[in-house]
């Protein structure tokens, strides 16, 4: 690998002129015509959107989002329509976060995050400890001290969004890319126990988030690199270090290319027990088969949850346009690649993973049960006499909920956790999609954060335990297809709910 090996994705997106070199010999060899190949819409799909589709086996399919272009409407309006699963680019990171030393800035992240949650979708945070796009004040310290500045960001950072985001990348990029030891870093010569401690740390501050190792350049089985981060999975999920998912970030191109034992790489590193998250997909010159490829590998093993690429449009990678990496053209059109992705989605048999809440550690092929709830049923409303209902019988994550006449059907039948959660169908959660007045209520793969949480008062009342409002039918509606959403809960009977369980 060494010289071979695609630079770290997480770094700035500005790109020096050896990536340029990088990239140039890439498009060579990769060719940009498959880029231009002629996109027909595709056939008989059972989705038209990206995330609809991969929601249909029970996955995500995300997109890496810069809070700068949150102003672009035509990048907003793919990334709406497209993703439900949204990453920050640069704005939750180390050097975005805390500028200065033990002061804390969430502002551009918390942009990124509140049009994510607004819009329905779940968020990936990204990343907590790495030696790149550290402020000036951590690139100059080391020993103990940088040691404490590492656990006191983690704080800091998953204090502020406790409950709130799924996934976070604990530890991003800290391997060699030549030898499968640890990369030479400040963090590194802290001492070899920092990214254990940087999990322990973590998972004390967030017990409800699922922890990542994130890294590029082990995807391909055969490298010492993967080799080296493999067996620190192995070597946690042994010691009960707190690991619940691998991230590749699979970046790929000419000199660090797709290899047909990508798909044993996933089912490795999901044997041991953790999940296997694509997080930063990107391909160079935009091969529609290698793309499909990619797809089919993560769909052949239940516990790949799901898919991310770095960016919406060719033009808004951090790779640079030239490079046709991503499924869109600079322009906002569909390319082939975007077919090809779509179609291998459409063609997965349903066979949701299986995702344990953190700390849990089945055994491979195991499926744990969901919830431990104490009885199930209808949920209905005082003012109304319907029952909360999801719409058509719909699986689907960000499926807004109703009111609609009982009829005893799954769909209606609702069941509770020693956790709080409010489930549907055994696996899918009463979900806030925001934090304020008016926020959608809807269902969403259960996940452990505090917005899939609720209080049900003896008034009948339900709260979320996130946002302290209640359950409301919305307009004090009480007619068939009434939406529900958060409000303050103020007594009235739309806010009132028998539940027979």
């Amino acid at each position: 690998m060494g010289a071979n090996a695609l630079p770290p994705s997480g770094s700035p997106r500005s790109v020096n002129s050896w990536r340029r070199a990088l990239v140039a010999g890439a498009i060579g060899v990769l060719g940009a015509a498959s880029a231009l190949v002629t996109v027909s819409v595709p056939a008989d799909a059972a989705a038209s959107t990206l995330a609809a589709a991969a929601q249909q086996s029970g996955r995500y399919f995300g997109t890496a989002i810069a809070s700068g272009k949150l102003g672009d409407g035509t990048y907003t309006g793919i990334a709406n329509r497209e993703f439900d699963m949204i990453t920050a680019e640069n704005e939750m990171k180390i050097d975005a976060t805390e500028p200065q030393q033990g002061q804390f800035n969430f502002s551009s992240g918390d942009r990124i995050y509140n049009w994510a949650t607004q819009n329905g979708k779940r968020m990936r945070g990204h990343t907590l400890a790495w030696h790149s796009q550290q402020p000036d004040w951590m690139r100059n310290m080391s020993g103990s001290s940088l040691r404490q500045a590492m656990i006191n960001h983690i704080n800091g950072v998953l204090n502020h969004y406790k409950g709130k985001i799924p996934y976070w990348d604990v530890v991003n990029e800290a391997y060699d890319d030549n030898n499968g030891g640890r990369r030479d870093s400040n963090l590194q010569r802290t001492g070899n126990d920092w990214i254990e401690v940087a999990f322990r740390t973590a998972r004390a501050a967030d017990p409800s988030a699922k922890l990542c190792y994130n890294d590029y350049n082990i995807d391909n089985w055969t490298w010492a690199k993967t080799q080296g981060v493999y067996n620190m999975v192995k070597d946690f999920k042994a010691r009960g270090v707190p690991i619940d998912c691998v991230g590749l970030q699979s970046h790929f191109n000419s000199q660090s290319p797709y290899n047909s034992n990508y798909r044993t790489t996933i089912s490795q590193f999901a044997a041991l027990g953790v999940d296997v998250a694509i997080t930063e997909l990107d391909i160079q010159g935009g091969s529609a088969s290698t793309y499909a490829n990619v797809v089919n590998d993560c769909l052949a093993v239940s516990r790949c949850i799901g898919i991310t690429v770095w960016g919406v449009r060719d033009s808004d990678s951090w790779l640079g346009a030239n490079t046709s990496p991503l499924l869109f053209d600079s322009n906002g059109n569909k390319k082939a690649a975007y077919n090809s992705v779509l179609n291998a989605l459409n063609a997965a048999s349903p066979n949701p993973p299986t995702s344990p809440s953190p700390g849990t550690s089945p055994s491979p092929g195991t499926s744990p049960t969901p919830g431990g709830g104490t009885g199930s049923g209808p949920i209905r409303g005082v003012a109304s006499g319907r029952c909360l209902d999801v719409p058509n019988a719909s699986t689907s994550d960000g499926t807004a909920l109703q009111i609609w006449d009982c009829n005893g059907q799954t769909n209606q039948t609702w069941s509770s956790t020693s956790a709080g959660e409010i489930r549907v169908y055994g696996n899918k959660c009463l979900d806030a999609a925001g934090t304020g007045n008016g926020a959608k209520i809807q269902i969403y793969s259960c996940w452990g954060g505090d917005n899939q949480k609720w209080r049900v008062n003896s008034d009948g009342s339900i709260q979320g335990v996130q946002s302290g409002l209640c359950l409301d039918a919305v307009g004090a509606g009480t007619g068939n297809g009434t939406q529900l959403q958060l409000y303050s809960c103020h007594g009235g009977n739309n806010q009132k709910w028998t539940w027979n369980r």
